[in-house]
């Protein structure tokens, strides 16, 4: 029997709605790929442009550059999907994508694919806000929570089949992972045919107060900001930091790397499935308390690994972070949203999160000289842990926190 519930989480009850779901979750698939489907070729591309000074950082900034470019326009288009509408932008990020996907396929110089990075970052960013201002627009509730965790799930999933194929790629010619970005025209006309521009109702006079943020709602998202910027510092040192540290292993292989992290996108899916029972048991701190806090024990557990089981298993525990994190940034960000904002809030979001990405390897490779693999990563999972402890202390302070 169905739990009282059910019935108000229901997220498709038509062949319309279904088909408009289907290709959303699809789309959240290609989000992974900003960055990380090329994480096991940057061995190749340091030693291609081996030549070039500081290619130890620049080849790093290959996979993270796109954060930086998404971090810049998710803001505009926070604004743009506000005032013009979603389908619009999403469509034509879709055709960029594709395109500044595939650059990597034929460009042959480093500051020709950071300009075919920066292109793609563009593309992610509206993509991104785009699909998180759709999702506010059609889904309420419990239903938004069952819809954010199978779309987390969809990323999960993505990120299992891209990452791996993109290790299994990079053997055959570093190259050989940006074809996968090439499956993004498959969506377009998915995206034509299926999903409805929401009709949006414009206040007649001045804007009601709740269309507008207040002081508290405005505090409480810098601070969700903050957490999701701090969040993906420390995550994407998996994706940049990786391959190079199971070099240093003696695990060179480039389908090691694509497996390990896929490994951890595996036990995402699972986690990102269960999201929805997480948020009502534990409210939204309490999520935030279990995932910083699984994410500070991978990292732990990676730092003391010593074979690549070890390292397997701490994949395995931040995966536990990688499906429960990540939607409920986006269900608070919703929670906190008024309708007229969502958009600039979705964008902003977007920003904070792929800034915090771009920064990574910025704070994580001086880190790492200084200290070596091992031991950065154990500083990271201990200050990650402490987000961790004061999520859920938070959360014994205000039970109720939705």
């Amino acid at each position: 029997m169905k739990p009282d519930h059910y019935a108000m989480a229901e997220v498709a009850r038509t062949p319309e709605e279904f088909r408009r779901n289907a290709t959303l979750l699809l789309i959240s698939t290609l989000t992974i790929m900003s960055g990380a489907t090329i994480s096991a070729s940057l061995p190749g591309i340091a030693a291609r442009f081996a030549d070039m000074e500081n290619v130890a950082l620049l080849s790093r900034l290959v996979l993270t550059l796109p954060a930086v470019f998404i971090a810049l326009f998710s803001p505009a288009a926070g604004f743009l999907v506000d005032r013009f509408g979603r389908k619009p932008l999403l469509v034509a990020s879709l055709a960029l994508f594709t395109v500044a996907g595939a650059s990597g396929l034929f460009l042959d110089t480093l500051p020709g694919l950071l300009v075919g990075r920066a292109a793609l970052g563009i593309a992610v960013g509206g993509i991104m806000t785009a699909t998180t201002a759709l999702v506010g627009d059609f889904f309420h509730g419990p239903a938004r929570d069952r819809y954010m965790g199978l779309q987390q799930a969809f990323v999960g999933i993505g990120g299992t089949l891209f990452l791996t194929g993109g290790g299994f790629l990079a053997e055959v010619h570093w190259r050989g992972p940006f074809l996968i970005y090439t499956v993004a025209v498959l969506l377009l006309p998915a995206a034509l045919a299926f999903l409805p521009e929401p009709r949006r109702t414009r206040p007649a006079g001045p804007v009601v107060p709740e269309n507008g943020l207040g002081a508290r709602r405005a505090a409480l998202l810098a601070l969700l900001f903050l957490a999701a910027a701090v969040n993906m510092i420390a995550f994407y040192m998996i994706p940049t930091q990786l391959p190079f540290y199971l070099e240093h292993l003696g695990y060179g292989a480039p389908s090691l790397a694509g497996a390990a992290i896929g490994a951890g996108q595996l036990v995402g899916v699972v986690s990102a499935l269960a999201f929805a029972p997480f948020r009502r048991l534990l409210g939204i701190m309490g999520v935030f308390g279990l995932g910083f806090t699984s994410a500070g024990v991978s990292f732990l557990l990676l730092s003391g690994a010593e074979s690549y089981a070890g390292v397997l298993a701490a994949m395995a525990v931040s995966g536990v972070c990688m499906g429960t994190i990540m939607p409920n940034f986006a269900a608070a960000a919703m929670l906190l949203a008024p309708p007229a904002l969502r958009g600039r809030i979705s964008g902003l979001l977007v920003s904070a999160i792929f800034a915090g990405q771009f920064l990574s390897p910025i704070v994580s490779q001086p880190l790492i000289s200084m200290s070596g693999y091992g031991r950065a990563y154990a500083l990271v999972g201990a200050v990650v842990l402490v987000f961790g402890v004061v999520a859920f202390a938070a959360r014994l302070v205000r039970p109720r926190d939705g």
